[in-house]
């Protein structure tokens, strides 16, 4: 064991990912940071910006699986995560995260600097996995959700219909 290191933290140290990314995900655009370590620990980094269209998406596949990345960490930020998640899934070991959770220090923040903070993060395992239901599960939610919206609409226009709204 290193000597300068505690014991607590020495996992750490040993279970680090040698090839991780982090993204950063936007309605139009998805950041994303690989850091790859190389064999005397040093480690480079890749930053790269890709459109959210279904062809940018598997654009941003091809290019972690040439960089052979194998683990990737993203914002679970509104519903922009979902088809990132839905491409990549099956390629890579995915981490949905809390914003809350992996904020970085206040100051200046950009979107590039938000990227490494977060494939830092997963390369250090410091990153808290969220719980992303099963398929049929996010189904029964979606389809609830909209069931409910239409009610919502059938009411709103029902009352909308009533005898006192009418101009004789």
């Amino acid at each position: 064991m290193i000597d300068c290191v505690p014991a607590k933290f020495y996992y750490l140290l040993l279970c680090r990912k040698s090839r991780c990314a982090g993204l950063d995900v936007h309605s139009e655009s998805i950041v994303a940071c690989i850091l790859i370590e190389n064999e005397n620990n040093e480690v480079t980094k890749e930053f790269e910006t890709f459109g959210t269209l279904t062809k940018d998406l598997f654009q941003l596949l091809k290019w972690l699986e040439n960089h052979k990345v194998s683990h990737t960490a993203m914002e679970s930020t509104d519903i922009y995560w979902k088809p990132v998640c839905n491409i990549l899934e099956d390629f890579f070991d995915i981490t949905l995260a809390n914003a809350q959770r992996i904020k970085n220090v206040p100051g200046r923040k950009t979107d590039v600097s938000d990227v490494e903070w977060i494939a830092k993060l997963l390369r250090h395992g410091l990153i808290e996995k969220s719980f992303v239901p099963p398929e049929g599960i996010c189904q029964l939610r979606d389809l609830t959700r909209y069931q409910k919206k239409l009610m919502n609409y059938c009411t709103k226009k029902s009352n909308s219909k009533s005898p006192r709204s009418i101009n004789y």
